[in-house]
């Protein structure tokens, strides 16, 4: 355990909370997927499965923290698992509070063209997406990395001139 704190700096028992979430929603998520190709086998199989792709998918999530501790600027390594458990929430959540958004409008598939449909799904996603990955940045204590980001994102869309 001793040397699992010393490589993510982790330096108070409160940070091993974030490691553990992470590892849950990497498990729930292979889960997941596992039940999408094991429709009709058995709970035992589709638990294999999804510790084979949790394997795979811890693996991939190694190799991006490898690659983004460079590009991001954090006081201790743990708190890209943090980053990375911002980004999660931030994206299962505007799909579900866009959704609701886009039936109240009247945005459908039968009242619009299919290509319109989406166009607007992924612009309202978007505005929603932005305004939540600050907001629960920081609630979850990354508030400034995330506006730093949001910055940084808004400029890309040309929308920099807002900001300053």
């Amino acid at each position: 355990m001793e040397q699992f704190k010393k490589r993510w700096e982790i330096t108070k028992n409160w940070q091993l909370l974030f490691p553990i979430i992470g590892l849950l929603v990497l498990f729930y998520s292979s889960f997941k997927l596992a039940g999408l190709f094991l429709k009709t086998f058995h709970v035992a199989f589709q638990i294999v499965l999804a510790l084979i792709i949790s394997f795979f998918l811890l693996k991939l999530v190694l190799f991006l923290f490898k690659k983004l501790e460079k590009k991001w600027i954090v006081n201790q390594r743990w708190e890209i698992i943090r980053i990375f458990i911002v980004f999660a929430i931030t994206g299962s959540s505007s799909v579900l509070i866009g959704r609701p958004i886009i039936k109240f409008i009247g945005i459908t598939k039968e009242n619009l063209n299919v290509f319109v449909y989406w166009f607007l799904y992924i612009i309202i996603g978007l505005v929603f997406y932005q305004i939540l990955l600050v907001t629960i940045g920081y609630l979850l204590g990354q508030g400034q990395f995330f506006w730093k980001f949001e910055k940084k994102m808004l400029r890309r869309f040309g929308l920099g001139r807002f900001l300053d």
